[in-house]
């Protein structure tokens, strides 16, 4: 299994401190949130990009890829009838891919809960044709640069459009392109599923392309409740050779105490599923 974790658990820190630190605790790569770097990802140089990248290749843990992609800037949308704002966030996507690529990274995780939320009077169904637009106007650059977008359900606390794998794997369907893939969060799927997360993971093996380690308490996988010895069983009958990324929401125990205790409890998990 490879390991990742995801950049904003360092809040503050520099990014060759950090690169430092997991590279210690032995993960594989990290992944980012274009937010922690700068308002907007084209506000980044070609020279500030480089320096990322390399950076993080010799620490030895290349950019994965990226996630939280709209928390800034402000006014883009996916489900909008607002064909201007449609329009705005489709060319941000096509930029999103070129800064994924230009930092090493091979994906994108489409989370952006309130971005996606439905409006007054807008069906799922319609939403789905929004979104679908959005999304296939940047495959053909992803497919250019390597990238591969990853559409993550959410539970319904957090957005009202696509909640559980299978409304994913609809949406994928529906634009039917090599780039266009699922991811899965255990936090997520604790609160939106019917089914235990392992029979998600089967289910959902043909789409699966990267994974969300966690807990529905905010923190680290084996910081709460869940097991993820079954989950880790379910990924290795299924053959996935993504990266397990650490994605958490609540920093209180500090970055590098989150850090190491999710990546030896994976491990653990690892040795025995």
């Amino acid at each position: 299994m490879k390991y990742a974790i995801c950049n904003e658990t360092f809040k503050d820190w520099e990014w060759e401190r950090m690169l430092e630190c997991i590279a210690a605790l032995g993960y594989d790569g990290v992944e980012v949130a274009p937010f922690t770097l700068a308002d907007k990802v084209t506000d980044i140089g070609d020279q500030r990009r480089r320096d990322l990248r390399h950076a993080a290749q010799r620490a030895g843990v290349p950019v994965v890829g990226l996630h939280w992609l709209l928390v800034s800037p402000e006014g883009l949308y996916v489900t909008t009838p607002d064909d201007a704002v449609r329009n705005r966030t489709a060319d941000y996507f096509v930029d999103l891919v070129r800064f994924c690529a230009d930092l090493g990274g091979e994906l994108m995780v489409i989370g952006s809960p309130k971005q996606r939320n439905l409006l007054p009077g807008i069906t799922k169904e319609r939403a789905l044709d929004y979104a679908a637009e959005v999304f296939s106007r940047a495959l053909p650059e992803a497919a250019r640069r390597g990238v591969t977008l990853a559409i993550e359900p959410l539970t319904p606390r957090e957005t009202t459009f696509i909640h559980t794998a299978a409304d994913g794997i609809e949406l994928i369907e529906k634009i039917g392109h090599p780039n266009f893939r699922l991811h899965l969060d255990v936090k997520a799927m604790s609160g939106s599923e019917s089914q235990p997360i392992p029979d998600v993971i089967k289910a959902s093996a043909k789409y699966l392309h990267h994974f969300h380690a966690n807990d529905p308490n905010l923190l680290g996988p084996g910081m709460g409740e869940v097991d993820h010895r079954p989950i880790m069983k379910a990924l290795k009958e299924i053959g996935y050779k993504g990266y397990i990324s650490v994605e958490v929401f609540d920093y209180s125990p500090g970055a590098e105490t989150i850090a190491r205790k999710s990546i030896q409890y994976l491990r653990q998990v690892a040795a025995v599923a």
